[in-house]
C-alpha cells in the first residue's frame, strides 16, 4: 500500500499544493518552519481522520480562511481509492472514500494505516499514563474496530459512574444498584480492552528489543511492560471493593483508564536514566515495533512517516535507521529533515526508488531522476 498523490487546499501554511509520490522513499528537506511536517500531518489526517499533533481541527485551517480540504489517492492491492477529508469552522468534519461519505469517522480508521515517528513522541516518556494508553489505542484501533468501540463505550460508562459517585460524595447517600449497572458496563468493555492491550504488548516486546539493539548497538538493556488493575484479579470484585473509597473521592480509582506502559532502561525508568539520544532511540524502536505489529495484523505495511527524527542522532545511527527502514519489510516512507546534504549522501548509498522535495520560499522543488520540476505551494 502507498499514497500515490496528495492535494492540499487551505491546509496549515499551504493555500494550495499538489504532490505525486514515489511508492518507496520520499524526502522533504528545508529549514524549520517551511511546512515539511505539515505534509506528513496531512497524510495522518487521511489515514486516522485527525492530526497527529492537535486535537482541534480549526488550528489546521490556513490563516484567514474558513475551511481546509485534503485529497489523497491510496493504492492498495492494485486498486486506487480516493480519500477526501474536509473541515469547515462550526461544522462537522467530513471523510469520504471514493465519493461516499462515512457515517462515523471511526469506520475509516485502519483502512489505510500509517505510523508517525516524531520529536513529539517524547511525551510518551515525559508525560503521564494517558499518553501511553493513547499510544496503545492508536495501534489496536488500526486493525480492530471492536476495540475502538469498546474504548468509547467504556469511557461513556466511566463518565456516568463518576457522575453518580460525585453525587454520593456531595450528599452522603449511595445508590448501589445504579453503580452496579455501570460496573457491569465497565467490566464488559474493560475486560475486552485489557485482553487486547495485554496481547499487543506481549507481541511488541521481542520486536522492540530487537529494534533497540540494532539502533543502539546493544549497549543498554531495555524493558517494556504493561501494568493494569485487571492483571491483578477480578475486575468486578475490584470495583465493589473500591466503592467506599470511590464514593468518598467522587471518581473511579480502578480500571483500564489507569493502565500504563512501563518504559525502563537498565532497570530504571528511561525518563530518569536515559540521555536524550538514548530516549530517542527507545522511542524510535518502540514506534518501529508498532509498525511491525500493524503490518503483521493487517497484512500490509503502513505508510511510515519520519518527522525530523535524526535530530540529536549521530551520522552512524541515522544511516542505521535508514538502512533498517529501507529493507523489504517496509513500504512507502515519507521523511523530513533539515539537512539536505546528509539525506542525499545516505540515499546515494541505497539502491532504491526515491523522490526528494526541497521546500523553500513558498515553493516545492521536486527532484526526479533526470531533472527538477518546480510547483507553487503559496
Amino acid at each position: 500500500m502507498y499514497l500515490k498523490s496528495l492535494s492540499l487546499t487551505n491546509f496549515k501554511n499551504y493555500e494550495h499544493a499538489e504532490l505525486v509520490f514515489s511508492p518507496r522513499i520520499n524526502c522533504f528537506v528545508g529549514n524549520n518552519g517551511v511546512g515539511k511536517t505539515n505534509i506528513l500531518d496531512a497524510v495522518h489526517y487521511l489515514s486516522l481522520t485527525k492530526s497527529f499533533f492537535n486535537a482541534i481541527d480549526s488550528i489546521a485551517i490556513h490563516h484567514g480562511e474558513d475551511y481546509f480540504i485534503i485529497n489523497g489517492m491510496f493504492v492498495k492491492n492494485g486498486e486506487e481509492d480516493q480519500i477526501y477529508c474536509a473541515f469547515q469552522r462550526q461544522k462537522q468534519k467530513i471523510m469520504k472514500k471514493n465519493g461516499k461519505e462515512y457515517q462515523k469517522l471511526s469506520d475509516h480508521v485502519g483502512k489505510f494505516p500509517v505510523v508517525m515517528i516524531s520529536p513529539a513522541d517524547s511525551i510518551l516518556i515525559s508525560e503521564g499514563s494517558e499518553e501511553r494508553r493513547r499510544f496503545l489505542n492508536k495501534i489496536i484501533s488500526q486493525y480492530d474496530p471492536e476495540y475502538l468501540d469498546s474504548v468509547l463505550k467504556y469511557n461513556k460508562a466511566l463518565q456516568q459512574r463518576n457522575k453518580v459517585l460525585k453525587e454520593f460524595s456531595a450528599s452522603g447517600k449511595s445508590d448501589r444498584e445504579t453503580i452496579l449497572i455501570w460496573d457491569a458496563q465497565l467490566v464488559k468493555y474493560g475486560e475486552y480492552v485489557h485482553r487486547q492491550r495485554a496481547d499487543v504488548v506481549n507481541e511488541l516486546i521481542p520486536v522492540f528489543r530487537e529494534y533497540y539493539s540494532m539502533i543502539s548497538s546493544g549497549k543498554e538493556t531495555v524493558r517494556l511492560a504493561y501494568r493494569s488493575h485487571l492483571s491483578e484479579g477480578n475486575f468486578a470484585d475490584a470495583l465493589v471493593n473500591s466503592l467506599d473509597k470511590d464514593s468518598f473521592l467522587g471518581y473511579t480509582t480502578v480500571g483500564i483508564h489507569k493502565d500504563d506502559l512501563i518504559l525502563e532502561m537498565d532497570g530504571h525508568p528511561v525518563k530518569l536514566l536515559g540521555s536524550q539520544g538514548q530516549q530517542k532511540s527507545y522511542l524510535v524502536a518502540l514506534k518501529l515495533s508498532k509498525f511491525e505489529y500493524i503490518r503483521r495484523k493487517s497484512g500490509i505495511p503502513p505508510v511510515l512517516l519520519l518527522d525530523d527524527i535524526f535530530d540529536k542522532f549521530d551520522a552512524e545511527r541515522v544511516e542505521e535507521i535508514i538502512r533498517l527502514v529501507g529493507n523489504s519489510r517496509f513500504g512507502q516512507i515519507l521523511i523530513t529533515d533539515t539537512h539536505e546534504s546528509r539525506l542525499r549522501e545516505i540515499l546515494a548509498t541505497h539502491n532504491t526508488d526515491y523522490k526528494l522535495f526541497v521546500i523553500k520560499d513558498n515553493r516545492i522543488g521536486e527532484e526526479i531522476h533526470n531533472g527538477i520540476r518546480i510547483s507553487e505551494t503559496k
